[in-house]
């Protein structure tokens, strides 16, 4: 399974690759990072299909992460990637404001990665 990671924070990449560190090894899981939801897109669009699951911070500069689900959901041609939205905030508005543009689910920070790893198990 290919995630894709779109955090501003540069420390999310070794963090994910230490915690996940077995199931890229055993190649169950493949990561890619990208920094902003431009990149994001960029990324989704060379690499059509590559990504099944979509991991996207909310609060980003440039484009949010619900701006990026909102042209994941309604600009990609194909079945969208599944989207789950990360945030160190979990107001409600947020919340819905993510559900009602078609986020998968919705996760907070700090991560709980055994709550992750038992999340993508039905997506695997």
């Amino acid at each position: 399974m290919k995630i894709l990671v779109v955090d501003d924070e540069l420390d999310v990449k070794p963090l994910f690759e230490q915690r996940f560190r077995k199931e890229i090894k055993n190649e169950e899981m493949s990561f890619a990072f990208a920094f902003c939801g431009k990149d994001a897109l960029t990324y989704l669009t060379e690499h059509e299909h590559e990504a099944v699951l979509v991991l996207s911070d909310i609060n980003m500069p440039g484009m949010s992460g619900l701006q990026l689900l909102e042209n994941i959901k309604t600009r990609y041609y194909k079945p969208p990637p599944t989207v789950m939205m990360m945030t160190a905030y979990s107001d409600e508005q947020s919340y819905t404001i993510a559900k009602s543009l078609g986020a998968d689910d919705f996760l907070t920070k700090p991560l709980d990665f055994a709550l992750l790893k038992q999340k993508l198990k039905p997506i695997n």
